[in-house]
């Protein structure tokens, strides 16, 4: 979804560019002012920090990913025996209902029949 947004951004700055009016004046307008951002100092300080920072974190990133990605058959295996446990659980307290319904039916058609064998006597 991220990259289908990217690419509509950038293809609208490109059709902004080729068909502004002013064309190539205003193209180098906008490189002339995104040149003039990169290179303040602020934003280029801002650039090494971001860096450092990314070299730094690195390692710390790997090793989250390598511990989740060992964890995770553990988890969903555990995930897994919950989910039939309920399942297990569940089904076998329909059963019981079905069953205490079914045995409920039968009496009162028991019952039923009783009364009418008693009234056609």
């Amino acid at each position: 979804m991220k990259k289908s947004i990217l690419i509509i951004a950038i293809g609208l700055g490109v059709g902004y560019i080729l068909g502004a009016r002013a064309g190539r004046e205003r193209y180098d307008l906008i490189v002339e002012k995104v040149s003039g951002v990169w290179e303040d100092p602020r934003v280029a300080r801002a650039r090494r920090e971001a860096a450092r920072y990314a070299r730094e974190q690195a390692p710390v990133i790997r090793d989250k990913a390598t511990a989740a990605a060992k964890a995770a058959p553990g988890a969903v295996a555990d995930r897994a025996r919950t989910i039939a446990n309920r399942t297990t659980t569940t089904a076998k307290k329909v059963t019981n209902a079905a069953v205490d319904k079914a045995t409920d039916v039968a009496a009162r058609a028991g019952e039923a029949r009783e009364s009418l064998l008693e009234d056609d006597a």
